[in-house]
Formats: structure tokens, sequence, C-alpha cells
């Protein structure tokens, strides 16, 4: 598991001292947005730019084992089904905040399970 603690304090403090703007770090996609809102996790953790909602964390998984779930958001338990069912793959945890924008790594991990066949991605998206 790799944490991004580090990178993401040195974000803000740019963001505190004036070398970045707000609108630089708070653009976080509808897509991100929608998706952290259906999902995702509300934390108990309070923006850090806007200081006003609590943060959403969302899931989302990368991989060639997992087929047509490869870059789409899932839910925790979703993701554990995927990791009993699939060979390897990356999961990317996000925080979002639904107000001002904010979006931010927070942890990635591989996950799956070895021996397992890959999943086959549909006829549509090989074309």
């Amino acid at each position: 598991m790799v944490d991004h603690a580090l990178q993401r304090r040195a974000v803000l403090a740019d963001l505190y001292a004036g070398r970045v703007g707000a609108l630089e770090v708070c653009d976080a996609s509808p897509y991100l947005q929608r998706a952290a809102q259906r999902l995702g996790v509300t934390t108990d953790r309070t923006c850090p730019v806007c200081r006003k909602l609590p943060l959403d964390q969302v899931l989302w998984v990368y991989g060639e084992a997992i087929g047509d779930a490869d870059g789409t958001a899932r839910t925790e338990g979703q993701v554990s089904a995927l990791a009993s069912a699939h060979p390897d793959f990356a999961v990317y945890e996000v925080e979002v905040c639904q107000g001002c924008g904010w979006n931010h790594l927070v942890r990635t991990w591989r996950a799956g399970t070895p021996g397992t066949q890959p999943a086959r991605r549909s006829r549509r998206r090989e074309a």
C-alpha cells in the first residue's frame, strides 16, 4: 500500500502559501464528483480547502485482468468481489469535496487473487 499523505501536504502547503490557486487544486470533474457521491463513503474529515463540507472517498480500479471493470469507480464490497475473482489489479482511493471540487489521491494498492483467470473484455470494447 502506498500512502500519498506527503504529496497531499505539499499541495496544501503550496495552496496556503499562495504558490498555487484554489482553481488549480479544486478541479474534480463532474464524473468524479458523481462517482464519489454515489459509490463513495462520506468521511468525518472536513475539506482542507473550503472547510465547509466533509470529504467523500471513492475507490477506482484499474487493470487488464478485470476486463470491463477497468477504469471504473467501485464500492468496497465490489472491490472485494473483484479481488476474489481476478488475479491482479490496482485500486486507487481518492478524496473528493462536493462543494469546492478538491480532490486528491489518498492511497493506492494492488489487489486480486493470484492463479485466477483474467476477465474477458466485451467484443464491443475490443473493436
